[in-house]
């Protein structure tokens, strides 16, 4: 199979805009409880009449500031319930929303205001805003704080609004109209700005809340939001949650704050990157390791894997179960249970997650649904389901969305999901659309006969060696971060004899083996060149090489003294990794992987 299309569940929009979501569920169900905000250590529920109530006085506070219909407000910070409020205040304002990372450079900041030409921004702290007033240009005419009570703020400036006026920038709002510019992460080049029409997010979520209904419309279902709004994926979650009125919190530190805010709020559900996952097997494994225990952990994780794979052949042995019901109480009800006790699905997004976590974490009692998509679709074009599930993929295209594979293997997405076009880049435009408005995507991927997308590998970051040999990077990263003490890997060897690897060390999981290997004051600038270090990562490469030929094999590695981060350079804000800027800081190290 190459090609293949799903009926929509839910038709394309002829009328109506994003702020339908929101008055519609405020006007039937105006008691129902929508979102949570943090209060304390706690929760603060708020109902849709509450949300609507708070979101058009916001708008009234934008429009008294001058916002017009048409116009661009900017919102940099992470993830919080304000972003939200502040997002359907802008629609609600007639405007369309530019989303900014809180960890943007000055220069990043200065490209998105003049090449989005905002009018406003709203920024997270004072430490942001005086970020900000470095590059702010004169057309970005006001600048709000979040810390600095911007609700209030806004509230109180906009007393004077009418709803009249308010209903009638609501009703200029077409579905074609921009709903948001996202500018895409950059692991090359400049940002492009993505046109998001209010017609694409109302595709998009309506489709996915639809055709992944036991997720989003399950009674008393819920979600807790941690990844970055400002991205297209947890944008998504965010309006297809409004959209089936299922209950929504925010988490804004994933670091510090999430196993608490998991364990009080404890959502049916949560959407995560593959890194998100990795660390939690990897922490795990480690506190087992720790204990004593890692044996068992290791045992458990097997059976797991086994259970999930018995699920696909629908044969499952006596001994298997009983060994499943065993490791449930001793291992698999405490992963549940960090992850608030609730949750029994999950979205995954952004990478690959790999087979044996996918069958770890069924085999567990969470499935992890993988998708597939970009920026410019939207986020899903592709989604695994609980009744549509196949391990491994990133599942079958969402509902009235069709994947086509292109001679080269490359992935090509068309429907009412994709894009409009780049922000005045006619240019980009041309080189991402073929003739008949299929959008090539720069994956590669394969379709199997039931329609199932796999992706193998980036068109871009395909390395080929000096003996002419193509090999996809992903599939060998994939690999090696399954390990527990593997933090990130970048596979190199362009116009080289053979594969090598920079290879990164987790800091905590780096703790754990320094002590159990009694290696005690030994820091990791010290560890790159021990040879107990070097033979454990070893192992890694050695288990990723199993799922490649030799002649793709990794030959060589080197552990670098530093993580890849954020704050580094080193990784987006979805924490892919930059490669540009990875080889052109590590390229003595790279050199020295094919001259020594």
């Amino acid at each position: 199979m190459n090609e293949i299309s799903i009926p929509p569940l839910v038709p394309a929009a002829t009328a109506g805009n994003l702020t339908n979501l929101i008055a519609e569920r405020a006007w039937f169900e105006p008691e129902r409880v929508i979102m949570s905000r943090p209060l304390g250590d706690g929760w603060q529920p708020v109902t849709a009449r509450e949300v609507e109530e708070e979101i058009r006085a916001t708008a009234k506070g934008l429009i008294a500031a001058g916002v017009q219909i048409g116009d661009r407000v900017a919102i940099m910070a992470r993830t919080r319930y304000e972003w939200t409020i502040l997002d359907f205040a802008t629609w609600f304002a007639g405007a369309a929303v530019v989303p900014i990372y809180d960890t943007s450079s000055a220069e990043q900041i200065d490209w998105i205001l003049n090449d989005s030409h905002s009018v406003a921004i709203i920024v997270e702290t004072p430490a942001l805003a005086e970020l900000v007033k470095t590059v702010q240009p004169a057309h970005t005419r006001h600048m709000w704080t979040m810390t600095d009570d911007v609700l209030t703020v806004l509230r109180e400036a906009g007393k004077h609004i009418g709803d009249d006026e308010i209903d009638r920038r609501r009703n200029a709002i077409t579905p074609a109209s921009l709903a948001t510019l996202i500018y895409t992460s950059g692991t090359t080049g400049k940002p492009k700005g993505v046109q998001l029409s209010h017609s694409n997010f109302l595709a998009e979520c309506g489709n996915v809340v639809q055709g992944a209904s036991e997720l989003f419309l399950k009674p008393g279902g819920s979600t807790l939001l941690f990844l970055p709004v400002a991205h297209v994926f947890g944008r998504m979650v965010q309006i297809g949650a409004i959209t089936a009125g299922l209950h929504l919190a925010h988490c804004s530190d994933p670091v510090g704050r999430l196993p608490i805010d998991l364990g009080t709020f404890k959502p049916t559900f949560v959407l995560a990157v593959p890194r998100i996952f990795e660390k939690i097997y990897n922490g795990a494994e480690a506190k087992a390791e720790a204990a004593g225990k890692g044996k068992i952990f290791r045992k458990a994780a097997d059976t797991a894997i086994a259970y999930s794979e018995a699920l696909d052949k629908k044969h499952m042995s006596p001994v298997l179960k009983l060994k499943h019901g065993l490791f449930d109480k001793l291992v698999y009800s405490k992963i549940r249970a960090g992850m608030g006790g609730r949750v029994e699905a999950a979205i995954s997004g952004g990478a690959p997650l790999g087979v044996r976590l996918g069958h770890f974490y069924r085999g567990i009692g969470i499935s992890v649904l993988e998708g597939y998509g970009l920026t410019e679709t939207t986020a899903g074009a592709t989604l695994n389901l609980h009744g549509a599930h196949r391990v491994g993929s990133v599942g079958r295209p969402i509902p009235g969305t069709s994947i086509k594979i292109a001679e080269d293997g490359e992935v090509l997405i068309r429907g009412p999901i994709v894009m409009d076009g780049y922000w005045q880049n006619p240019a980009a435009n041309d080189e991402v659309f073929d003739s008949e408005r299929w959008f090539k995507s720069g994956d590669l991927g394969k379709l199997d006969d039931d329609g199932f997308l796999y992706i193998v590998g980036r068109k871009k970051e395909i390395i080929v060696t000096a003996g002419g040999k193509n090999v996809a990077p992903a599939v060998l990263e994939d690999r090696l971060r399954a390990h527990p003490l593997v933090s990130q890997c970048v596979v190199v060897g362009d116009n080289q004899p053979f594969i090598a690897a920079l290879v990164t060390v987790d800091p905590d999981a780096l703790k754990v083996w320094i002590t159990n290997n009694k290696k005690d004051g030994a820091s990791l600038s010290d560890l790159v060149s021990d040879p107990d270090l070097i033979a454990v990562i070893q192992t890694a490469v050695d288990e990723a090489n199993k799922a490649v030929s030799k002649a793709e094999s990794i030959r060589k590695f080197t552990i670098l003294p530093t993580d890849f981060t954020i704050a580094g350079g080193h990784l987006t804000a979805k924490l892919s990794v930059k490669r540009h800027v990875v080889a052109k800081e590590f390229a003595k190290e790279i050199d020295a992987l094919f001259t020594k």
